[in-house]
């Protein structure tokens, strides 16, 4: 009967203590969720019972094994012990990323509710992104060091290595490189404010917006929904366009190439009705003026402002197809076109004879077909 009990008590006993410790927790963050309703930290935290029940449970069940009293217990308790101890580091450092994650998102979260610049919020998304991942990598790396580390055979290993580490961190240091370069890009990206989570940009002649930044890579998504990929490092070394640099709002024009005869006055008046009529149009500037002329048209510049790139993308869509539709049914006239009609006849009603090379003249010859302008 003793051999029954006591590994029930011992194993439900670190069982039920976990719960009981998880849902006291569980209690006390909830009660400060409620009274502190304006700081998310206590409901963030809330996501971290799973790894403090294995953390709790491990620990518990790490201090206890060796009671149960069971042959098979007693055999293997080396192997157990070993199972156990790795368990509980990962628990830990699972534990740990959820908990810096919860802090990190809670400072987000109140600097957002309180900063009305969307452009230092994506500034702020932008570093604590990279800051969760760098904890991350740091706990996932001092975690697996620590599991290595139990293992008696990975201790011998370790103290050689310690001896070559110079020659080793030569060594990886030329193999990585790259992965190298690119992690320091991210953290000057991050902290260097050049780009950020949000913001629109044109990279390699391709319109979109950055959607993820890593340590390593950024992710750019294109207005037809495509992801363009490419290395942090890019970003530090060549040149590229942030339409969101400094504000979001933008300026954009569109141009048309009219006949001389176009009513230019009238189309400023009907550019200023169309924009009074499109909801995308932010109200701060626009105008309309001749910039260009040649021999068969002229260049119209129609200047529109928006609070953002794809609000401006949809203020110049509107603004080129509702007046070339206006011209088009007013003033057709104003539309370019080639003209094929014959030239006007100078002064005296018809034009001057030509000499013929051979010094005869054209009427001793044949007649002359009337000239048409064209060659």
């Amino acid at each position: 009967m003793e051999n029954i009990l006591r590994p029930l008590v011992t194993v439900g006993g670190s069982v039920v203590l976990t719960l009981l410790v998880g849902w006291g927790v569980d209690v006390l963050l909830r009660r400060a969720d409620a009274r502190h309703p304006d700081t998310p930290l206590w409901g963030l935290l809330r996501r971290c019972r799973i790894p403090l029940l294995l953390v709790l449970c491990t620990a518990l069940l790490r201090g206890s094994y060796t009671h149960t009293g069971l042959d098979v217990v007693m055999n293997h308790r080396a192997a157990i012990g070993q199972v156990l101890t790795l368990v509980l580091i990962g628990a830990s450092a699972w534990l740990v990323v959820r908990i810096a994650t919860a802090v990190v998102d809670s400072v987000y979260a109140r600097y957002a509710a309180n900063t009305r610049d969307p452009a230092r919020v994506r500034r702020v998304r932008t570093q604590v992104t990279l800051i969760q991942r760098v904890v991350t990598a740091i706990v996932a790396t001092v975690a697996a060091g620590a599991m290595l580390l139990t293992f008696p055979a990975m201790r011998t290993f370790g103290t050689s290595m310690l001896a070559s580490a110079g020659l080793l961190g030569i060594v990886a240091g030329i193999a990585a490189q790259s992965t190298l370069g690119n992690l320091f890009a991210g953290l000057q990206i991050a902290f260097g404010d050049m780009v950020r989570i949000g913001d629109t940009v044109v990279v390699d002649g391709e319109w979109g917006t950055v959607e993820e930044i890593t340590l390593t890579f950024l992710a750019v998504r294109t207005w037809d929904e495509r992801r363009i990929t490419m290395p942090v490092s890019y970003f530090t070394s060549k040149p590229f366009e942030n339409w969101s640099r400094g504000g979001a709002q933008m300026t954009g024009s569109v141009f048309f190439h009219l006949d001389h005869s176009a009513p230019v006055a009238a189309m400023r008046e009907q550019l200023r009705d169309i924009l009074g009529e499109c909801g995308a149009w932010d109200g701060r500037d626009w105008s309309l003026a001749v910039t260009d002329t040649t021999p068969s048209t002229m260049q119209v510049r129609a200047v529109v402002t928006a609070k953002d790139a794809d609000d401006i993308w949809t203020v110049r869509c509107a603004v080129r197809e509702q007046l070339i539709g206006w011209l088009r049914d007013h003033h057709p006239y104003a539309l370019p076109r080639v003209a094929t009609a014959p030239a006007p006849l100078p002064p005296g009603g018809q034009w001057p004879d030509l000499p013929h090379p051979d010094g005869a003249k054209p009427s001793d010859t044949h007649e002359v077909a009337p000239r048409t302008g064209r060659g």
